[in-house]
């Protein structure tokens, strides 16, 4: 009897072990495609930051400023 209940915590045991690898490895991955995208999404908001300077630099040089 004693072995039985021993066998069955050792396979929870191992069974939880195993779903919580998983998991964390899910979410690892989750965390690294949101990462991907904050990136992206920075990198493209750079991008217009820059043109925007770069065009109102060129209105200053042109005289062209709004102000």
């Amino acid at each position: 009897m004693k072995r039985i209940f021993l066998s069955l915590a050792m396979l929870a045991i191992v069974a939880t072990t195993y779903s919580c690898r998983e998991t964390t490895q899910e979410k690892t991955e989750d965390a690294v495609e949101a990462i991907g995208e904050d990136v992206e999404n920075a990198a493209e908001e750079t991008g217009e930051a820059v043109k925007k300077g770069a065009d109102e630099l060129n209105d200053e040089i042109q005289g062209n400023d709004d102000m």
